[in-house]
């Protein structure tokens, strides 16, 4: 593998401080309205959020500019080029959509079973209690189905799980700094398990929040406040180091952000449910099946065109 693409234009200290500039950027722009501009607090809680999504947005952006000065001693000017660095892609998106998120659904088939074992109990309940399948309930499905759909795009809290945390953390976190990574001189296996850190320091302020207000809004004790915000905080490093797998296998910017918004929908998996041991077997048997084809469905020639000249910063057309 092509793992040095840059390597001698970027020092390792430079590559950590600019991935740690940003990170900490992404997390003070989000307080800046208030804390340094001073600007009143928003009048309700949409508001604030849309004045994050802002922040959040302009984030994205400087980081990629702030990157792109960085790599443009190595790379020439251009604007399509620039786009492919951080995997800004249209062609293969298709691969890029559904092999991820086929691969990451098999890490929630325990959850999936779930959820369907509980619509077919719903069903066999309203059957016993109407006698048979009446062309009534057919018509409920779909109309919960598209009241389902309106609550949720019209949730603010659904476009910032959706839409924007997915899109403007994948920008930041996988599509700048890997590059730089790499451009820098470390190792594929040490940006995957390096990567997350960065994308911890964003969220250590969030999963801190969370701990005293599940300590004090929950009425529980601190130290199951401590496993629980642990759990979260284990479970966002974990999917960090996948999400910059995918980035890195593919060279695709959807890749990561289609799991990552697939995950967020879906929370954390379930291992187990009381009285349904096929939800257990699902999960063990979906958790085998992802590692046997974690890197067949990610094999770097399914995403992009093997050819001689090709100008990548990972050096996918030389991957084996």
């Amino acid at each position: 593998m092509e793992e040095n693409a840059g390597e001698g234009r970027v020092t390792n200290s430079v590559a950590l401080m600019s991935c740690t500039a940003m990170a900490l950027f992404y997390v003070a722009i989000l307080y800046s309205p208030t804390w340094i501009l001073r600007l009143p607090s928003p009048s309700s809680f949409k508001q604030f959020m849309i004045r994050r999504f802002m922040c959040a947005a302009i984030s994205s952006l400087a980081s990629m500019l702030f990157s792109a000065i960085i790599l443009i001693p190595m790379r020439s000017w251009e604007v399509s080029h620039l786009f492919g660095i951080y995997g800004i892609r249209i062609d293969h998106i298709w691969q890029a959509m559904v092999f991820p998120l086929s691969l990451t659904s098999l890490m929630y088939a325990g959850s999936l079973v779930l959820k369907s074992m509980l619509i077919m109990s719903s069903w066999k309940e309203y059957r016993n209690q109407c006698g048979s399948m009446t062309i009534d309930y057919v018509k409920i499905v779909p109309q919960n189905i598209l009241n389902w759909v309106f609550s949720t795009t019209s949730s603010i809290l659904a476009w910032r799980n959706y839409v924007v945390a997915p899109f403007t953390e994948e920008l930041v976190f996988r599509a700048c700094m890997i590059p730089l990574l790499l451009c820098g001189g470390f190792k594929t296996n040490s940006v995957i398990f390096l990567c997350p850190i960065f994308f911890s320091l964003v969220h250590d302020l969030a999963h801190l929040n969370h701990l005293l207000d599940f300590y004090s809004q929950q009425n529980c004790s601190l130290l199951k406040a401590f496993m629980v915000v642990g759990l979260q905080l284990g479970y966002t490093v974990i999917f960090g180091s996948y999400a910059s797998f995918l980035f890195i296998r593919t060279g695709h910017i959807v890749a990561p952000i289609v799991a990552h918004i697939f995950c967020n929908f879906m929370g954390l998996p379930v291992l187990f449910a009381h009285g349904k041991g096929m939800v257990s077997v699902a999960f063990v048997a979906g958790m085998v099946g992802f590692l046997w084809l974690l890197f067949p469905v990610t094999d770097p020639v399914l995403y992009n065109d093997r050819t001689d000249n090709c100008r990548c910063w990972h050096g996918y057309c030389t991957w084996a």
